[in-house]
């Protein structure tokens, strides 16, 4: 389905988009996320990007920088860090993948570097918004669509 330059994948939120600014110098097969737009892009090929929305980190829990993902996980389990578990002290050490509570959604990409990831969620009303400890929370389908695209090594940008 075309419309005003933009191909919407079926199924999702996502949206192949064109980008003749601002991704000249990034390598097809990157992942660039904008925090301040909450968008994730997926750099397919000059100038070409696949576009998801996010859910970004709140205000101090924010940051920018060049890592890589360093693990996908399908139904990962989730045991809270320790900064969550501080301000959620009633968590439970581990919820495990697939609960309702679980908020890793589908699937995950862990990040090199820290306590990091892509990955889905069980609030789909979060994405969009400035809402996590730092991770970069996608809905269910998007995570999926990039977690077939992409690999462990696959370089991630991230910028205010």
């Amino acid at each position: 389905m075309l419309a005003l330059g933009m191909m919407v994948i079926s199924g999702s939120a996502a949206a192949r988009v064109r980008h003749p600014i601002g991704f000249a110098d990034v390598a097809p097969g990157t992942i660039v996320v904008r925090t301040g737009e909450r968008r994730l892009y997926y750099v397919v090929g000059p100038g070409e990007t696949i576009s998801y929305p996010v859910g970004v980190g709140k205000a101090g829990r924010q940051w920018a920088g060049h890592t890589y993902i360093n693990g996908k996980y399908l139904h990962p389990a989730w045991s809270p860090p320790s900064e969550v578990r501080r301000d959620k002290p009633f968590l439970p050490d581990v919820i495990a993948g697939g609960a309702s509570t679980n908020p890793m959604g589908v699937a995950a990409m862990t990040l090199n570097g820290g306590e990091y990831a892509i990955h889905g969620t069980n609030k789909p009303s979060s994405v969009g918004h400035f809402v996590s400890y730092g991770c970069i929370r996608m809905y269910n389908q998007d995570i999926a669509d990039l977690y077939r695209r992409v690999g462990v090594g696959t370089p991630v940008v991230v910028t205010q």
